[in-house]
């Protein structure tokens, strides 16, 4: 497969991600904020500063290659993903936190992940490798993010009933679409991989079980109920890798930079359900002990 049927996949792919994302939201997603600010303060915060910093640390710690650091540290920057809705409702999480949340998010990741993105080239690569601030790139970035979801929340308004049975098709097939962009991600760094598959692997899962577990704790110490830490602990572990793949790509024109976000999207379908389980049977308990009080 071609970059150039790459790049279209990539498009395609998070086109339908945030187009999915749109049919779940309202204009009453975004100014529910203020009915709880500091939830959403203290997730933003956490996403957005908190983990770019684990990010570095990890890249320090498993000793990445620059350009593999590149593409965890953009990662890191990724808004939440859609699919971690799911998981906060299986979790028996504030849902409606967690759309508030990837619905600010994914607004802010225009300004933000440049920012992380340039910061990242020159730390790891050098001052040469600093690009200008990609004003075009950004704007078709801004494109495939915002209109797709400009466009569900219309459909969502106009025939609320289509979009509710539509919501669920659209969010398999994204992530069908989103499985044929990782897969060729990863086939075309295979050389890469195969080099450093320990340290990659082993830092992305260092990255995942850190994201889910201080997405729980930090509003859980910060005196936040169970139900909106649990919907911060997968806003937080669950990104949405397309964003991350694309913009390394389309924007860096780098095909390993993509590769921590292909490997992560692997990674957290299959660590989340096992936060779910142990999110429920201790909320299971706390119900017993409740009962038996």
């Amino acid at each position: 497969m071609d970059s150039a049927m790459i790049a279209q996949l990539l498009t395609g792919a998070v086109a339908i991600i945030m187009f999915g994302l749109g049919l779940s939201l309202q204009a009453a997603d975004f100014a529910r904020v203020l009915r709880f600010p500091r939830a959403v303060v203290i997730g933003l915060f956490v996403q957005s500063i908190v983990l770019v910093g684990i990010a570095f640390l990890i890249t320090q710690l498993f000793d990445l290659p620059p350009i593999l650091a590149v593409g965890l540290m953009l990662l890191a920057s990724s808004p939440g993903g859609a699919v971690a809705n799911i998981f906060s409702h299986l979790a028996r999480g504030d849902v409606a936190l967690n759309i508030t949340l990837t619905a600010i998010n994914s607004v802010l990741a225009l300004a933000w992940m440049p920012l992380v993105m340039n910061w990242s080239l020159e730390h790891f690569l050098g001052a040469d490798h600093y690009i200008p601030p990609p004003t075009r790139k950004i704007i078709e970035l801004g494109a495939v993010i915002i209109a797709p979801v400009i466009a569900g929340m219309w459909v969502r308004r106009q025939a609320p009933h289509l979009a509710e049975r539509a919501e669920k098709p659209v969010r398999v097939l994204s992530v069908l679409v989103l499985v044929a962009v990782i897969v060729p991600s990863i086939i075309a760094s295979s050389d890469l991989l195969r080099e450093h598959v320990a340290a990659i692997g082993l830092a992305c899962l260092a990255f995942n079980l850190a994201s889910l577990t201080l997405g729980y704790l930090a509003p859980r110490l910060a005196g936040l109920p169970v139900a909106q830490a649990t919907s911060i602990a997968f806003e937080i572990g669950v990104h949405n890798a397309a964003i991350a793949i694309y913009v390394a790509a389309a924007v860096l024109g780098s095909q390993p930079a993509t590769v921590p976000a292909a490997v992560y999207g692997i990674l957290q379908v299959l660590t989340a359900p096992v936060l779910v389980l142990v999110l429920r049977r201790r909320q299971a308990a706390l119900a017993r002990a409740a009962t038996w009080s």
